[in-house]
Protein backbone atom coordinates (compact mmCIF):
# COMPACT_ATOMS: atom_id res chain seq x y z
CA UNK A 1 0.00 0.00 0.00
CA UNK A 2 1.40 3.23 -0.62
CA UNK A 3 1.98 6.35 2.00
CA UNK A 4 -0.12 9.03 2.00
CA UNK A 5 0.78 12.55 1.26
CA UNK A 6 -1.38 13.90 4.19
CA UNK A 7 -3.93 12.38 6.52
CA UNK A 8 -6.01 14.85 5.58
CA UNK A 9 -9.31 13.56 7.39
CA UNK A 10 -7.05 13.37 10.52
CA UNK A 11 -5.31 17.16 9.80
CA UNK A 12 -8.92 19.03 8.93
CA UNK A 13 -11.67 17.17 10.32
CA UNK A 14 -13.73 20.29 10.94
CA UNK A 15 -13.18 21.45 7.40
CA UNK A 16 -14.03 17.61 6.38
CA UNK A 17 -17.30 17.70 8.43
CA UNK A 18 -18.54 20.76 7.02
CA UNK A 19 -17.97 19.15 2.95
CA UNK A 20 -20.09 15.66 4.69
CA UNK A 21 -22.41 18.61 6.28
CA UNK A 22 -22.85 19.49 2.31
CA UNK A 23 -23.32 15.98 0.97
CA UNK A 24 -26.09 15.25 3.45
CA UNK A 25 -27.49 17.63 2.44
CA UNK A 26 -27.35 16.95 -1.03
CA UNK A 27 -28.24 13.46 -0.93
CA UNK A 28 -30.71 13.95 1.55
CA UNK A 29 -32.60 17.39 0.99
CA UNK A 30 -31.09 18.50 -2.56
CA UNK A 31 -34.59 16.86 -4.60
CA UNK A 32 -32.40 14.65 -6.89
CA UNK A 33 -32.35 11.23 -7.78
CA UNK A 34 -29.54 9.07 -5.98
CA UNK A 35 -29.16 7.46 -9.06
CA UNK A 36 -28.34 10.68 -10.83
CA UNK A 37 -26.20 11.68 -8.08
CA UNK A 38 -24.28 8.45 -8.14
CA UNK A 39 -23.72 8.28 -12.10
CA UNK A 40 -22.96 12.76 -11.99
CA UNK A 41 -20.37 11.53 -8.98
CA UNK A 42 -18.96 8.87 -10.81
CA UNK A 43 -18.13 10.75 -14.44
CA UNK A 44 -16.87 13.82 -12.95
CA UNK A 45 -14.76 11.05 -10.63
CA UNK A 46 -13.61 9.54 -14.36
CA UNK A 47 -12.53 13.01 -15.84
CA UNK A 48 -10.66 13.59 -13.18
CA UNK A 49 -9.14 9.93 -13.24
CA UNK A 50 -9.43 9.53 -8.78
CA UNK A 51 -9.38 5.62 -8.84
CA UNK A 52 -11.03 6.07 -4.78
CA UNK A 53 -13.83 7.86 -5.97
CA UNK A 54 -14.68 5.90 -8.99
CA UNK A 55 -14.52 2.46 -6.88
CA UNK A 56 -16.90 4.08 -4.11
CA UNK A 57 -19.47 5.44 -7.04
CA UNK A 58 -19.34 2.47 -9.03
CA UNK A 59 -20.16 0.79 -5.69
CA UNK A 60 -22.78 3.27 -5.01
CA UNK A 61 -24.44 2.97 -7.97
CA UNK A 62 -24.56 -1.08 -8.07
CA UNK A 63 -25.96 -0.92 -4.24
CA UNK A 64 -28.78 1.76 -6.04
CA UNK A 65 -30.03 -1.48 -8.29
CA UNK A 66 -27.93 0.19 -11.60
CA UNK A 67 -27.12 -2.13 -14.24
CA UNK A 68 -23.52 -3.21 -14.95
CA UNK A 69 -24.56 -2.08 -18.47
CA UNK A 70 -25.16 1.87 -17.57
CA UNK A 71 -22.25 1.43 -14.80
CA UNK A 72 -19.70 0.46 -18.09
CA UNK A 73 -21.08 3.19 -20.30
CA UNK A 74 -20.59 6.21 -17.88
CA UNK A 75 -17.59 6.86 -19.75
CA UNK A 76 -18.71 6.81 -23.17
CA UNK A 77 -22.54 8.12 -22.14
CA UNK A 78 -23.19 10.27 -25.60
CA UNK A 79 -22.53 6.94 -27.26
CA UNK A 80 -25.39 5.30 -25.38
CA UNK A 81 -29.20 5.54 -25.68
CA UNK A 82 -29.32 3.77 -21.79
CA UNK A 83 -29.58 7.37 -20.19
CA UNK A 84 -33.07 9.49 -20.24
CA UNK A 85 -32.56 13.26 -21.54
CA UNK A 86 -32.71 14.67 -17.86
CA UNK A 87 -29.78 12.25 -16.84
CA UNK A 88 -27.60 12.85 -20.23
CA UNK A 89 -27.83 16.49 -19.40
CA UNK A 90 -26.84 16.20 -16.22
CA UNK A 91 -23.86 14.12 -16.92
CA UNK A 92 -23.18 17.02 -19.88
CA UNK A 93 -23.32 19.13 -17.07
CA UNK A 94 -21.15 17.45 -15.12
CA UNK A 95 -18.32 17.31 -17.71
CA UNK A 96 -18.63 21.23 -18.32
CA UNK A 97 -18.46 22.38 -14.83
CA UNK A 98 -15.30 19.89 -14.28
CA UNK A 99 -13.24 20.74 -16.96
CA UNK A 100 -14.29 24.05 -16.68
CA UNK A 101 -10.26 25.05 -17.43
CA UNK A 102 -11.53 24.86 -20.85
CA UNK A 103 -13.73 28.12 -20.80
CA UNK A 104 -17.05 28.64 -19.33
CA UNK A 105 -19.92 25.96 -19.46
CA UNK A 106 -21.32 26.28 -22.83
CA UNK A 107 -25.10 28.22 -22.71
CA UNK A 108 -26.08 25.13 -25.30
CA UNK A 109 -25.37 22.82 -22.19
CA UNK A 110 -26.74 25.17 -19.44
CA UNK A 111 -29.69 25.56 -21.45
CA UNK A 112 -30.03 21.62 -21.61
CA UNK A 113 -30.30 21.57 -17.81
CA UNK A 114 -32.63 24.53 -17.45
CA UNK A 115 -35.02 22.44 -19.70
CA UNK A 116 -34.75 19.18 -17.76
CA UNK A 117 -34.32 21.06 -14.11
CA UNK A 118 -35.66 23.47 -11.82
CA UNK A 119 -33.56 26.51 -10.55
CA UNK A 120 -33.35 25.18 -7.28
CA UNK A 121 -32.38 21.52 -8.76
CA UNK A 122 -29.85 23.45 -11.20
CA UNK A 123 -28.21 25.08 -8.49
CA UNK A 124 -27.89 21.34 -6.21
CA UNK A 125 -26.56 19.96 -9.25
CA UNK A 126 -23.97 22.14 -9.63
CA UNK A 127 -23.12 21.90 -6.10
CA UNK A 128 -23.33 18.16 -6.77
CA UNK A 129 -20.54 18.77 -8.84
CA UNK A 130 -18.25 21.14 -7.58
CA UNK A 131 -18.48 18.72 -4.27
CA UNK A 132 -17.24 15.72 -6.23
CA UNK A 133 -14.49 17.79 -7.58
CA UNK A 134 -13.28 19.07 -4.30
CA UNK A 135 -13.42 15.07 -3.27
CA UNK A 136 -11.37 14.19 -6.24
CA UNK A 137 -8.95 16.97 -5.56
CA UNK A 138 -8.22 15.91 -2.10
CA UNK A 139 -7.85 12.42 -3.06
CA UNK A 140 -5.76 12.89 -5.67
CA UNK A 141 -3.47 15.87 -4.31
CA UNK A 142 -3.08 14.83 -0.69
CA UNK A 143 -3.96 11.12 -1.03
CA UNK A 144 -1.87 8.34 -1.42
CA UNK A 145 0.42 8.64 -4.51
CA UNK A 146 -1.91 5.58 -5.94
CA UNK A 147 -4.86 7.04 -5.22
CA UNK A 148 -5.91 3.69 -3.98
CA UNK A 149 -7.73 4.66 -0.45
CA UNK A 150 -9.59 7.82 0.94
CA UNK A 151 -9.71 10.24 3.92
CA UNK A 152 -13.17 11.00 3.66
CA UNK A 153 -16.17 10.18 2.21
CA UNK A 154 -16.10 10.93 -1.44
Amino acid sequence: MSEWRLKYGELAPEGLAKMRELEHYLNIDAGLEPSLLGLVRLRASLLNGCEYCILVHTAELRRLNETAERIAAAPEWRDSDLYTKRERAALAWAEAVTNIQDGHAPDVIYDEVRAHFSDVETVNLTLVITTINAWNRLAISLGSHSNRGGEGKS
